[in-house]
């Protein structure tokens, strides 16, 4: 039996619990202002849970159940993914009122987990976004891919954003920044948040998304010359090697192993290539496990 698992809190960007999470990709989304909830399933069929509980049609959260468990995208998307987790936001009213009238009592999902507990992940925009149209659920459209930006562009790219809003009803309630790459100085993984007032139309499902860029940090460029896809694959190769075979739990030791290596056989390289440099070894760690990720995708 799978249990209720709460979704994470959302951390103000620039806070400690946030701290660094701009550095590399940023995917930055809406942040549209109804109730959360989620749909999972297991061998018992779909379940329901609210900001903090499983709820049923017949214990309800404003609706979302009842609604949830005679949709037939949920039902199509379980069929295929039934090893996913749903989270997204029920939109009902709340504070802000001024969404378009179809918009309402409608289910979008902001993020795909898998696993459970300490093995939870988050699946990235791109991988299930697809998933998302095959279905027919409704979902969160991505607002810009941001590589290195500053506060500033955040703020610059909010005034592409009314999401869901009808014309001339203001502005929605913020953005969400999600760095898939990213662990916090606690090790959680962790989403910030900007909140603002103001807005503009935009199309993103026809029209695209930009790409933002800032300044390419020293530690991108040391990541990228020297944590190449056969570095890591050899690390990765090493342990598969000790471990007669993969296991997904041998994750955070092939993180560990690669990092050390890294570090071991490159720093005096990076040092001459850079001219002594000064460099953020934890920008840096969190650069190269960005690149671990991108050398091995199907490892994660």
């Amino acid at each position: 039996m799978t249990e209720f698992a709460k979704y994470q809190h959302i951390e103000t960007f620039g806070s400690d619990e946030v701290e660094a999470i701009e550095r590399g990709t940023v995917h930055l989304f809406p942040k549209i202002d109804g109730t959360n909830a989620s749909v999972w399933y297991d061998e018992r069929g779909l379940h329901f849970g609210s900001r903090s509980r499983e709820i049923t049609p017949d214990d309800d959260n404003q609706g979302f159940a009842a609604w949830a468990s005679q949709s037939d995208a949920l039902k199509e998307y379980f069929n295929r993914f039934g090893h996913h987790r749903l989270y997204g936001e029920w939109l009902v009213p709340h504070t802000l009122k001024g969404y378009r009238e179809d918009a309402w009592r409608r289910f979008y999902v902001f993020d795909v987990t898998v696993g459970e507990g300490d093995g939870m992940e988050y699946v990235p925009y791109d991988r299930y976004q697809p998933l998302m149209e095959l279905c027919g659920v409704d979902y969160v459209t991505l607002m810009a891919v941001c590589e290195n930006a500053t506060l500033d562009q955040f703020i610059r790219a909010l005034d592409a954003n009314t999401f869901l809003m009808q014309d001339g009803k203001g502005a929605g309630e913020g953005v969400v920044l999600k760095n898939y790459s990213y662990r916090n100085k606690y090790g959680r993984v962790t989403w910030a948040k900007l909140v603002r007032a103001e807005f503009k139309d935009s199309h993103r499902r026809t029209m695209g998304v930009p790409t933002i860029k800032g300044t390419k940090l020293v530690e991108e460029e040391c990541a990228l010359a020297y944590c190449t896809d056969a570095f890591v694959k050899k690390e990765h190769g090493k342990i598969v090697a000790e471990k007669e075979g993969w296991n997904s739990r041998y994750i955070p030791e092939l993180l560990g192993r690669v990092w050390h290596a890294f570090v071991t056989e490159n720093t005096w390289a990076m040092v001459q290539a850079k001219k002594n440099p000064t460099i953020d070894y934890k920008v840096l760690q969190q650069m190269v496990v960005a690149r671990i990720k991108q050398a091995l995708p199907e490892v994660f």
